[in-house]
């Protein structure tokens, strides 16, 4: 609902009326790293690793570990120019390598790799517990080689990174004192506008900061300047999201780009045009993309438009010359159904790649720009890549549009296949080919655990509303329906996030196939894995998203509990043995589960997660999620967002599930507040079976290294395995 229709729904409510604040005991803690607080979050991990680290606990860590550190897992590549790059952590290298090699090297079983930058060795050199973000590299001339980067650092695996300049060349950062970029650790982003110029959208130096603690305006910065000597060339207002500059240095298309994100699902985009910003008009709830000659457009709601009415979740094209000079003629590209929808595209040279889901199963079209149907509703032509194979998720994407190594270079793409018991692969083809039906296998994943044992199911439960909701189950072979198998369901259902089949071999060694140690020492347990496609995710397109958006966020709650209700009709777990687990805004679906639905659940892993949906735009940068979930600070707004607000629903009397909320200290997006505040409240009431753990660094993904990771991800798997299954 938007602000307009709530008032509309309320026209009594004061214009500047003010939600009351609920009474909260524990707002001390939202000083995130004073002495106080610091002393309770060690008094919790202590008692939580007391509950959790025994020997199945270790044994488990080092099965984890194992995986992540694996050196036969896939080293995926990003080519520039001849070379392909990659960044590497294994268990001799936890922060990790910066690294290339070549195309054949990269090819063989045992790649020669050129170490480019080993964080490791930096952070010990330079006293800083660095963690890689990216390296943004600058479009060499032609016929040159990529030599200089901006490599993005994080000083404790937060969002804010600093941005250095670093020549792959001489193995060294580019000395600020000589005329190198060295831009401070912040939140914000760069792009190259050239060799001695960068665009930066930053909150450093105190440059101004969006409600949100995002990027308000952009800067042009030359070699040599200070970011507050710099020319300021783009700015938002306060209250949108964040702004944004970046240059397309495309061969023969450049151009610069300013995005105005006023939220998450609005955006207005423009482009620099004799020193002015000429708007690419759309409604700002159409998402634009630029590509060479092409505007593309997909809306989030219905568009109308010169007569014609495009769906949510189609994709149009436009010349964008043509567009910006006022002619508004659109090529329909893909128009979704009630079972498909558009997840992502990607350009190569000649061809246009769609990544289809089809009831949450991938399929892929190659469309040719240069074969246009006379009728501009009907595209492209197109034609379907057989590559997807049931139940799994398969995504292509280009290797390089730019490549002219060799004849027909640039239509090069990737392909990787996935899928729940399938280790990735990795492979490579070929458009405009006569064989670009197939692409050959370049890398396989190892298997962790024995798939042959398993099998994956897709089922559909009926939501409170009648809604088909489809999920995947993922269990042993003749699985005994007698309600008494540990049943792990997990889901997000927010943000338009998709969640699809991905093979985990901590998933299949953690839960598919557990084993123990002591006195049943070498027995292996079998559990059910579940994966739920809820609203609010992105499986059916923005009209699956919005449904559970803001008033109606319930229906994505509904829908999780719809899944759970049905595991337990069909036998497949009883609610003794059933937990469920979701991170960040899959912590505040299960943190609703907790509150709603306790009967339903035995467990609940509920990680760096929102809770406290009253403060919730006070803290972190939780102000930009108010598209998402609403205004607190709106009577009339509060009154739907208090009914999923898990910290304030909570109720004496009420048996709840044993409860494990972990977090991070440095995670600077949802921050570890409402962690913090919703264990402490609990465990004041009186309820036991609450546990809380809190690692320093890590940011929003809770770890910075592997080991961080296998450990976060052993404590879920150990608590919800020892909760549900009754060793």
């Amino acid at each position: 609902m938007s602000a307009t229709e709530a008032e509309q729904n309320n026209p009594a409510a004061p214009q500047n009326a003010v939600a009351p604040m609920p009474t909260d005991e524990n707002q001390w803690l939202e000083d995130i790293h004073g002495e106080e607080q610091m002393a309770w979050i060690q008094e919790q991990n202590a008692r939580t690793e007391d509950l959790l680290e025994d020997a199945d606990y270790a044994a488990l860590e080092g099965e984890i570990l194992e995986v992540l550190d694996s050196s036969d897992r896939i080293a995926m590549v990003g080519k520039r120019g001849e070379w392909y790059y990659n960044f590497w952590r294994d268990a001799e290298h936890p922060k990790g390598l910066w690294r290339r090699t070549t195309w054949q090297s990269y090819q063989s079983d045992a790649p020669e790799w050129n170490v480019l930058l080993d964080i490791d060795a930096l952070a010990a050199a330079e006293g800083t517990e660095w963690v890689w973000h990216g390296a943004h590299f600058l479009r060499p001339a032609l016929g040159q080689a990529h030599r200089t980067a901006m490599i993005a650092l994080s000083p404790d695996g937060g969002d804010a990174v600093r941005y250095r300049e670093f020549d792959v060349e001489r193995l060294a950062f580019v000395d600020p004192t000589a005329g190198g970029f060295d831009i401070p650790t912040a939140k914000g982003g760069i792009s190259w506008e050239d060799a001695d110029t960068l665009l930066v959208s930053t909150t450093a130096e105190r440059l101004p900061q969006t409600s949100s603690s995002y990027s308000r305006t952009a800067v042009r910065l030359k070699r040599g300047q200070s970011l507050r000597d710099a020319e300021q060339i783009f700015e938002v207002p306060a209250e949108h999201m964040r702004g944004a500059v970046f240059h397309d240095s495309t061969p023969g298309f450049e151009r610069t780009v300013a995005i105005d994100m006023i939220d998450f699902f609005n955006v207005s985009t423009f482009v620099l045009q004799d020193d002015q910003w000429a708007k690419i008009e759309a409604p700002s709830s159409v998402d634009k993309d630029i590509h060479r000659e092409w505007v593309v457009f997909r809306p989030r709601e219905s568009w109308e438009i010169s007569g014609s009415v495009y769906a949510a979740g189609s994709l149009l094209v436009a010349p964008l010359e043509d567009w910006l000079a006022g002619e508004r003629t659109l090529r329909v590209l893909f128009e979704p159904d009630a079972h498909t929808s558009l997840q992502s595209y990607s350009w190569t040279r000649d061809f246009l790649l769609l990544n289809l889901l089809a009831d949450v199963s991938s399929q892929i079209r190659v469309l040719d720009p240069s074969q246009p149907d006379a009728d501009p509703a009907k595209g492209w032509a197109w034609r379907q890549l057989d590559a997807c194979p049931p139940l799994h998720d398969v995504n292509a994407f280009a290797v390089d549009d730019q490549d002219t190594t060799a004849e027909n270079a640039g239509n090069d793409y990737w392909l990787v296949v996935t899928g729940f018991l399938t280790p990735s692969t990795l492979l490579r083809g070929r458009l405009g080919d006569a064989a670009d039906s197939s692409a050959a296998v370049i890398k396989t994943a190892p298997s962790f655990f024995d798939e042959s044992e398993f099998e994956v199911q897709q089922h559909f439960a009926t939501s409170k509303d009648g809604t088909k909701v489809p999920y995947f189950q993922v269990g042993p072979k003749n699985l005994v329906l007698d309600g008494g198998n540990p049943t792990q369901l997990s889901g997000y259902g927010g943000f338009e996030v998709s969640r699809t089949p991905a093979y985990s071999g901590t998933i299949g060694r953690a839960w598919l196939r557990r084993k123990t140690t002591g006195a049943s020492a070498g027995a292996e347990r079998s559990g059910v894995f579940v994966v739920a496609n809820i609203r609010g995710g992105g499986e059916y397109g923005p009209a699956w998203h919005s449904a559970a958006l803001q008033a109606n966020r319930h229906r994505a709650y509904e829908d999780f509990a719809a899944v759970a209700t049905d595991l337990i009709r069909r036998g497949v777990t009883s609610p003794e043995h059933l937990g469920c687990a979701g991170g960040s805004n899959g912590g505040l679906l299960v943190g609703n589960m907790l509150v709603h639905y306790p009967e339903l659940f035995s467990a609940i892993s509920c990680g760096v997660p929102l809770l406290d949906m009253r403060r919730y735009t006070k803290l972190s940068a939780g102000y930009s999620w108010i598209a998402e979930y609403g205004d607190p600070d709106r009577p009339e707004q509060w009154e739907f967002i208090k009914t999923f607000s898990p910290y304030h629903l909570l109720r004496d009397g009420v048996e709840y599930p044993d409860s494990f909320f972990w977090t991070a200290t440095s995670d600077d997006r949802v921050g570890p507040v409402q962690a913090r505040k919703m264990a402490a409240r609990m465990q004041a009431m009186g309820i036991r079976n609450v546990w809380f753990h809190e690692a320093v660094e890590g940011g929003h993904s809770g770890a910075s290294d592997n080991r961080q990771a296998a450990a976060l991800q052993a404590r879920s798997q150990q608590f919800l395995w020892r909760s549900l299954s009754g060793d």
